[in-house]
């Protein structure tokens, strides 16, 4: 019987050759676009999943009211946190990762490192291949490999006991670890360096500076430990702001708030987490979501398109189920056969499906920064249920379909006229057009937001500024003064290179944000501010523009002791009008406000701008340990031969283990949309993929329609019916199914566009534009396919249709 249903596949395949290989292609798109969506699925969903403590372990993230919602905290905060007895241990670590070169012997390697404190592998449990996470980063001399790390650097020697340099320092390897699977830390090294500054830190309630974990006895008293972390932050901080604000407790939460904590799981922190609180960054679950949406769409696009073609084909076939049936057989053997055949097709999809994917992961590792890989278990049996689910989906319409003709009508020829199945296939002609209509749409709206992005004015000009890389020194020195004298020697050095028209230096990243941030209280008010420590002339050389008062300069002696500068932000959370000359108590110094800076974007076009305090590094001193980041401003006329002579410099006087490392400012801000940038270029492949299948379909559908008509068509002719009637009457109809089609997909373009807009805090409004561009392509896409083929049909000879009677 196999045998058999194989050599009449066969055949049939060998009849409709072009129609079976565009139907089995289109498939195999769709099953393509889903395994794509399963494997960033399982990749992202593997975060973690390897630690034994994920669901003991969680991240402090602390919520200051106002939007302001911080992954790092505060150092005070610590030892309250051994007296709360639900609390198993906590552990203070670095949010970033120092990309630093280590040596032993004459090896060298720049790795990622992370500073934390000892306790730190009872949260990470990484599978140590030599000595313990107990012992492994006892003190600030101990240092901690990853595997690969340490067989580079060492080759066959044993690492343990080995003395190696980091920086000016000497540190002695006590472990060497192994990670086990995917993890939102993932440092090459590790070390204990953080403690001197948790302890110069442990009387500021407002410096958010560190990453906090904590370990639960038990996950299920979670909400009890926030409470009593946020009691911990109520007598120590809230009281203190509203002490000082002359006002009592309940007044000031009532304008201010207070701070509160939100513990979030290890454990689903890589596509939940509220903020980037871990260095390998947090998943995108939206644009997960999405992803696996439109692959669900364009599969049950291919399976429309496949059922409409199966069906109509079997216009061909009726004799021939007519006759099996006459034959003997009966209606279950009938719907066997064909759902063999649809395992058939979809098999050989299937196969190539995955060699699609093969083919195309290079380029969708690059468009996702990842290494997936065809592998694991559990996306072989997700493959195996694709499979199944396919052959379900797409096999019982058509199989049931052919399983009900009627034997005595077929096998006299009358099938033809017969209206069986055509509702059936109208219906998914227009669920064909409506997800056709919603790509479309959807992309165009895509690309709007994207271009407003990319063309909003963003409070500063970049452009011609690089943003260079300064190392400063590691460890620490612990006068801070030499770091920011540091910077000044280097400074007069570069302004004497030609080209070069100005030089600043500031403790953040344009794009990226501030190294800390502080709190400061005016009258009842407290406003947590981005530190912003620059160097004098900073704002000039970016052009950032001023509302109220003046900029910081070296013409006025206390600007490096009590001047400061808010933005507009900040002002507004102040409410005060007319700040200038006003005091603050920041961090318990007393600040004077000289100026007001025009707000302008520090994470990029699509975040919230939020309140900044700016001051020189000579006026908190502290703030050159952040110091990391020298602006330059380069003269346009010879950028290349300037750039040159700064890398010359940089290498050989300024840091001779590193290259010269900077990116234009201009492209750091370019960088921080880069995610929405590549949703717009996916939106845009699957939408010329959805065309491809929609009007594929469209066209094989059109063909067997028309081909059923050609008697029609003919006799029409023949009576006189010219050739822009015949086109009129055989394209309305699915001019009509284009309009129903649109119209369904209208309203789930415009809510699920808008839900996706909301990511923005300065976004487009969604106007009838994209629709009526949407429709109007649509509609052209749709003539011409069936004008096309109805043309053809309209210049045959009729004698050949007429003789057929």
């Amino acid at each position: 019987m196999l045998k058999n249903w194989i050599k009449i596949f066969w055949y049939n395949v060998k009849a409709n050759t072009f129609f079976t290989v565009l139907n089995t292609f289109g498939l195999s798109l769709g099953i393509a676009g889903l395994v794509f969506a399963l494997l960033y699925w399982n990749d992202e969903h593997s975060y973690n999943a390897w630690n034994p403590e994920k669901d003991k372990v969680y991240q402090v993230i602390n919520n200051l009211g106002n939007d302001m919602i911080w992954a790092t905290s505060v150092a005070p905060l610590g030892p309250h946190l051994d007296n709360i007895p639900e609390i198993e241990q906590h552990c203070y670590t670095r949010l970033f990762y120092f990309d630093e070169i280590i040596k032993y012997g004459q090896k060298r390697e720049q790795i990622k490192i992370l500073d934390v404190q000892k306790n730190f592998f009872a949260f990470f449990p990484f599978e140590f291949v030599k000595g313990n996470g107990t012992t492994a980063i006892q003190d600030d001399a101990s240092i901690a490999l990853e595997e690969g790390v340490a067989q580079r650097l060492f080759g066959n020697e044993d690492p343990m006991g080995k003395w190696m340099q980091y920086g000016t320092g000497k540190f002695l390897v006590r472990g060497v670890y192994r990670i086990p699977g995917n993890s939102s830390l993932k440092p090459l090294a590790v070390t204990n360096l953080i403690e001197p500054q948790l302890k110069q830190n442990l009387d500021q309630w407002g410096n958010f500076n560190f990453g906090l974990f904590v370990k639960l006895k038990n996950p299920a008293q979670a909400d009890l430990v926030k409470k009593k972390i946020d009691n911990v932050f109520l007598e120590y901080r809230t009281k203190r702001d509203a002490k000082e604000a002359g006002i009592s407790l309940e007044e000031y939460i009532k304008r201010s708030g207070s701070t509160t904590v939100i513990l979030e799981p290890l454990a689903t922190a890589r596509l939940h987490s509220l903020v980037e609180g871990y260095p390998e960054g947090r998943g995108n679950y939206q644009f997960l979501l999405i992803m696996l949406g439109l692959s669900v769409l364009i599969l049950i696009l291919s399976i429309v398109n496949y059922i409409n073609l199966a069906t109509a084909n079997t216009v061909k076939r009726a004799k021939e189920i007519g006759v099996r049936k006459i034959m003997g057989a009966d209606k279950a053997n009938i719907v066997k056969q064909f759902i063999f055949e649809t395992f058939l097709t979809t098999t050989i999809a299937l196969l190539l499906a995955l060699v699609i994917v093969e083919l195309g992961l290079p380029f969708y590792n690059s468009f996702l920064h990842k290494s997936l890989e065809l592998k694991s278990a559990e996306f072989f049996m997700q493959l195996l249920a694709v499979l199944v689910v396919v052959i379900v989906l797409a096999g019982i319409f058509p199989a049931l379909y052919v399983s009900n003709f009627k034997t005595l009508m077929v096998l006299k020829g009358n099938f033809s006229r017969s209206k069986n199945g055509i509702w059936l296939r109208n219906a998914m002609l227009v669920l064909q057009f409506a997800i056709a209509a919603f790509f479309i749409t959807g992309s165009y709206i895509v690309y709007q937001q994207v271009s407003y992005m990319s063309h909003k004015d963003l409070g500063l000009k970049g452009d011609q500024v690089i943003d260079v890389t300064y190392r400063g020194q590691r460890p620490q020195p612990d006068d801070p003064s030499q770091i920011y004298a540091h910077y000044e020697t280097i400074r007069d050095e570069v302004l004497k290179i030609k080209g070069v028209q100005s030089v600043s230096a500031g403790a953040f990243s344009l794009g990226t944000g501030a190294g800390s941030t502080s709190g400061f209280a005016y009258k009842d008010h407290h406003v947590q501010g981005q530190n912003m420590a620059v160097d004098f002339d900073f704002l000039d050389m970016m052009q950032i523009k001023l509302t109220q008062g003046r900029g910081l300069s070296a013409n006025f002696s206390s600007d490096t002791i009590n001047g400061m500068l808010i933005n507009e932000t900040a002002m507004k959370m102040m409410r005060e009008k007319d700040p200038i000359g006003k005091k603050i108590d920041w961090n318990g110094e007393k600040l004077n406000i000289v100026g007001v800076v025009k707000d302008f974007h520090m994470f990029g076009p699509h975040e919230k701008i939020p309140p900044m305090s700016f001051f020189h590094f000579k006026t908190i001193d502290w703030m050159s340990y952040n110091l990391n980041h020298i602006y330059i401003k380069i003269d346009p006329a010879d950028m290349e031969g300037t750039l040159k002579a700064l890398d010359a410099f940089w290498t050989t006087k300024v840091d001779t283990e590193y290259p010269f490392s900077y990116d234009f400012v201009d492209k750091n801000f370019a960088r921080t949309y880069e995610n929405y940038v590549q949703q717009r270029n996916l939106f845009s492949l699957l939408n010329g993929v959805v065309i491809f299948i929609a009007l594929f379909g469209l066209f094989a559908l059109a063909s067997y329609t028309i081909q059923r008509r050609m008697k029609e068509i003919a006799i029409r002719k023949t009576l006189g019916a010219g050739t822009a009637t015949l086109l009129k009457e055989l394209s309305k109809q699915y001019v009509v199914y284009c309009i129903i089609g649109f119209l369904i997909a209208l309203a789930p373009a415009w809510m699920l566009l808008n839900k996706w807009l909301e990511n923005f805090a300065f976004r487009i409004t969604i106007s009838a534009w994209p629709f009526v561009v949407g429709f109007v392509a649509l509609l052209m896409l749709t003539l011409a396919v069936v004008l096309g083929k109805a043309y053809k049909a309209t210049r045959v000879d009729v004698l050949k249709y007429l003789k057929y009677e």
